[in-house]
């Protein structure tokens, strides 16, 4: 039996399978990040706000205040998120004003409050859906 004779793809028809593919696989990731939301519990959202809140207003583990363009990046799609940030004296603020109906997590971090100055600090971050 000679090599003509076996089974072989040819080049494009691949390269449209694995475009297929990658079509595919973005239209689920789009699809479960729109609805993970309202599969989470109203009670696990705000640690997980906490986290990415903590990754977007930090950097290399100390956050740095102002803290307002870092709440509304870590906000949850479908929920409001409020971030409170202490250090001593100092409070920021971000986010919209928290509502009555969420969940809220502490966390202890550290606070750059000047440059080469870094403190202890609490931040809490409330979450609660939409409406």
């Amino acid at each position: 039996m000679s090599s003509s004779g076996r089974g072989q793809t040819e080049p494009l028809a691949a390269l449209v399978a694995v475009f297929a593919l990658g079509v595919g696989l973005s239209l689920y990731v789009g699809a479960l990040d729109s609805t993970l939301p309202s599969l989470t519990i109203e009670s696990e959202m705000a640690p997980v706000a906490a986290d990415r809140f903590v990754d977007e207003a930090s950097s290399l583990g100390v956050l740095q205040p102002p803290i307002e363009g870092s709440a509304d990046a870590a906000s949850p799609n479908g929920y409001g998120m409020n971030a409170t940030l202490r250090s001593g004296s100092d409070v920021w603020h971000g986010g919209p004003r928290r509502s009555s109906t969420g969940g809220c997590v502490r966390r202890t971090v550290r606070v750059r409050t000047a440059p080469g100055i870094v403190r202890p600090g609490t931040l809490e971050v409330c979450t609660w859906p939409e409406v």
